[in-house]
């Protein structure tokens, strides 16, 4: 998982589309390692980047313009599959409409990871993401993500729950 990561992570930075790393990878970075079967990138991007992103990706990994295109209309996800490894890299279209996720873009740290710098979302705004899971109905393992966070990295608990009051989860924080 770490060459796919890097390999992304190399061809986003020369497409020079913003990015910021989430998901599994991120609460293995900021608390306990855990297993993942996915790699998890928010991106910012327009369909001006469509084509150049076919073209950086097409030759090492499953790529659907069609899926990029729907993307950018419906505000869903699109996924990359490594064609030697099969790994999935989901990628999210950052939610102009969210505060949060807006602001979550914004505070997102260059941090070492597997030996290269990589955009990461900070622990505080990877909790308030976990929380909100948590209201989807996937709890135990956003929760535990959560705790996990939690034990190990010095988070700003204030602004957790400042956020975690906006949207509606601080009884669960």
């Amino acid at each position: 998982m770490t060459s796919v990561l890097k390999l992304v992570v190399n061809k986003l930075d020369k497409l020079r589309i913003p990015y910021v790393l989430t998901g599994g990878l991120a609460v293995s970075y900021w608390g306990a390692p855990r297993t993942t079967h996915d790699i998890d990138i928010i991106i910012e991007i327009d369909s001006s980047k469509t084509a150049s992103i076919i073209r950086a990706f097409d030759k090492e990994f499953y790529v659907s313009r069609e899926e990029i295109e729907s993307m950018l209309s419906h505000g869903r996800s699109f996924n990359l599959i490594h064609h030697k490894t099969g790994i999935k890299i989901d990628f999210w279209l950052v939610d102009k409409k969210d505060p949060h996720k807006v602001l979550e873009f914004s505070r997102a740290l260059k941090k070492k990871i597997f030996g290269q710098t990589i955009s990461i979302i900070a622990p505080e705004d990877l909790i308030i993401v976990k929380l909100k899971w948590c209201q989807g109905g996937e709890s135990f393992r956003h929760l535990e993500d959560v705790k996990s966070v939690l034990r190990i990295s010095k988070v700003d608990t204030a602004y957790i729950k400042q956020w975690a009051h906006k949207q509606g989860t601080l009884e669960i924080f």
